[in-house]
């Protein structure tokens, strides 16, 4: 019996091969090259469109024939071939994603994909109703699984070729590889009908006719829309995914520059404070198993101020870079140089354990210093004093041996100058003012000494303010205002640093709602948490009883915490801010730049705010370094959908930058300094009867993570 075609749906059907060919090259590069688990999602779609995009084309080429008695087909057979197309596309896309595709390897799944294809055709054939059957010329059949198996062969070695990249040559590669493809996938489907044989007086029986020309057309047309939404999907997740990889590659580069900027001295290269007490701890780590101390030098300059006033500035810059270099070249690789500040330098000596080591490597510094540095022509004279702390005679914590090192080099000086001295744990000058001052602290609760200075956070674009920061201030009877910056370690070393801590948290919540009462426009107070008690049990406890002991909404609570104090632990971290979170409570970094963080934390953080710290913003307007430094972390905030602000903005200059950077607040003298409670009630009546740009709304972008505040907050 003859067969006779109609030339347009033969047309249509090769168009289909060729389509589902390129769409299965673009699924794929991004089954290749999509992260789990997308990549899992993409094979499954992409067998799903490519499955049913083959078993369309030899549908609609099986239609595109017609013999003397009109055709019926069985439903379940004719579904059943097409869960065979999307089981064999599901392989070869399966089979392509590896990192090598083996001669081996491609030639076994050339034969199975090759098996596969062919059994959708010849299950469709099956799938006819007709009496008698279907009968094949073996030869041709033969013919036809040869062309499937081969075209699958070039199909796999073609999608593992071409799935990556997206230049224009890669894409007329693609194009013309669909062609031959499809070209091949139609020529083993036309051979495969040629081999069928209709008998004379063949009838259907059962099945559904489906010989219309229309539903041929409909499925073509229906198979090649989803073919190239498919496309089109496939190219729009590529190029998302590909910024995303920039982006992420931005992201990276400046978490090394502000790791680098965080860890290293920026006038000398030599590793910072920071850094030395990471490698200090190592140390210590080391010698608790090896048995084997080591030696701690606290070293400063005598005199130093004298070279910078007489020389200057530039001159005294160029001394501490000679001087770098100098105690970099006595110490051993194992060993490590610091310059902790200033003219202060700390050195980490290993595999010295007794004064006699100690000692002789200290003589050799001073020694060195009895060499004048020549500095633009002019021979400048330097000597050092040194304090020397030993492991594990001297103490057991990085902490505490670099605390001893510094009172020896105090002593060092008070005796003379130009030589060095251990740690003498009897009682001296030094210890005793401690001592008196740490007594008195413990009494300064009681006595009511403590107090809270507010200083307002400014809005970069309106001026307006929203929020205060809590400091701490101790009005001494006798010392007067005792700087936080003495008083904060002795209340840490001591074991005061939770009460003093709970203080300001329970005093900075009383005041916010005494403000709120007072009908003060909207005004959030943030307090410190010092790195003793963050991971606390009783922090969080203490921040729900003062929240509620003052019956304040936690909107109204801004908890600082320093870069440092939460990557120490970045995961546990994690849960506690996220405790924070679920109150509603506020949480900022402070300090942000003078520790490093892991980018894939930050990102994981439900923090809402980053403060930059002083030290970038004194520079910004002399020092290119420090406003690419700055821009890098408004960008990385921003990416991050955080809010950022500037620390100790002093003049308007470094103002005017900072609104150019994007900035979104600031705060220091240029505005105000830190302010008694009084002072900021008087700000913000003047600012609320003052025309001028309104931000009525602008506290609660703040909550750009914390979904259950803007949930409660909605106006």
């Amino acid at each position: 019996m003859a067969l006779i075609y109609n030339t347009w749906l033969v047309g249509l059907s090769v168009f289909v091969a060729i389509s589902v060919s390129y769409t299965a090259l673009r699924l794929a590069s991004r089954v290749a090259n999509t992260e789990l688990p997308y990549e899992r999602a993409w094979l499954i779609a992409g067998a799903f469109v490519m499955g049913l995009g083959i078993w369309s084309m030899h549908f609609v080429g099986m239609l595109a024939f017609s013999v003397a008695v009109p055709l019926a087909y069985h439903v379940p057979a004719t579904l059943a071939s097409l869960a065979v197309s999307i089981l064999t596309s599901g392989f070869a896309l399966a089979i392509t994603r590896g990192e090598e595709l083996t001669l081996v390897r491609l030639c076994g799944a050339a034969a199975v994909m090759g098996a596969g294809i062919a059994l959708v055709h010849y299950m469709g054939m099956a799938a006819i109703s007709i009496v008698p059957a279907i009968s094949f010329d073996p030869t041709l059949v033969a013919l036809s699984i040869y062309i499937a198996v081969s075209a699958s062969f070039v199909a796999l070695w073609m999608f593992f070729r071409l799935r990556n990249g997206n230049s224009w040559q890669r894409s007329l590669f693609r194009v013309g590889a669909a062609v031959v493809m499809g070209s091949a996938i139609s020529g083993m489907h036309y051979v495969g009908m040629a081999a069928s044989r209709f008998a004379a007086g063949s009838y259907c029986s059962g099945g559904i006719r489906l010989d219309q020309p229309w539903l041929a057309a409909s499925i073509g047309i229906s198979a090649m829309a989803l073919l190239a939404v498919t496309v089109v999907t496939a190219v729009y997740d590529s190029q998302r995914q590909s910024r995303a990889r920039r982006h992420a590659q931005k992201l990276h580069e400046v978490n090394v520059r502000l790791q680098y900027q965080a860890t290293h001295d920026a006038l000398t290269g030599l590793p910072n404070r920071t850094l030395f007490i990471e490698r200090l701890h190592q140390e210590i780590s080391r010698a608790e198993h090896s048995q084997q101390g080591f030696a701690v030098f606290s070293l400063d300059l005598d005199r130093f101020k004298v070279v910078n006033d007489t020389l200057g500035n530039a001159v005294g810059d160029q001394l501490l870079r000679r001087i770098s270099g100098r105690l970099s070249s006595l110490v051993r690789l194992e060993d490590a140089v610091t310059r902790s500040g200033g003219d202060d330098f700390l050195m980490l000596i290993c595999g010295v354990a007794t004064r006699t080591g100690a000692a002789a490597a200290a003589t050799k510094i001073v020694h060195e210093f009895d060499k004048p540095c020549e500095i633009d022509g002019s021979a400048v004279h330097a000597s050092a004093s040194i304090g020397i702390a030993l492991y594990p005679a001297d103490g057991l914590t990085a902490e505490t041996l670099v605390a001893h090192a510094d009172e020896a080099l105090s002593c060092a000086k008070d005796s003379g100058r130009n030589t060095f001295l251990f740690f003498d744990p009897g009682p001296s000058s030094v210890s005793q003012d401690r001592l008196d001052l740490e007594s008195d602290l413990r009494r300064a609760l009681v006595l009511q000494q403590l107090e809270l200075h507010y200083q307002p956070k400014v809005d970069v674009v309106t001026g307006s303010i929203s929020s205060v920061e809590a400091l701490l201030r101790w009005r001494h009877p006798e010392r007067g205002f005792v700087s936080p910056a003495e008083f904060i370690p002795l209340a840490e070393e001591s074991g005061l640093m939770f009460a003093i801590d709970e203080w300001v948290l329970r005093e900075g919540c009383r005041q916010a709602r005494e403000w709120q009462s007072a009908g003060l426009p909207f005004i959030r107070v943030a307090v410190n948490v010092s790195p003793v008690n963050f991971r606390e049990s009783r922090f969080l406890c203490a921040v729900r009883a003062a929240l509620a002991d003052f019956d304040l909404d936690a909107r109204f609570l801004e908890v600082e915490l320093t870069e440092t104090t939460v990557m120490r632990d970045a995961e546990s971290a994690v849960v506690l801010l996220e405790d924070l979170s679920r109150m509603g409570v506020v949480v900022s970094i402070d300090d942000f730049g003078t520790g490093y963080s892991s980018m894939s934390y930050l990102r994981k953080l439900p923090i809402d705010k980053l403060k930059i710290d002083r030290s970038f913003i004194s520079d910004l307007a002399t020092s290119l370094d420090a406003v690419s430094i700055v821009k890098a972390i408004i960008s990385l905030a921003h990416s991050l959908r955080l809010k950022v602000v500037a620390e100790g903005v002093e003049t308007a200059a470094q103002l005017d930058q900072l609104r150019q950077l994007g900035c979104d607040q600031y705060q220091g003298f240029l505005r105000c300094p830190a302010v008694l409670p009084a002072a900021i009630v008087a700000i913000m009546r003047t600012q609320a009867e003052q025309p001028g740009p309104s931000d009525k709304f602008g506290h609660l972008r703040t909550q750009s993570k914390l979904g259950v505040f803007s949930r409660r907050s909605g106006g």
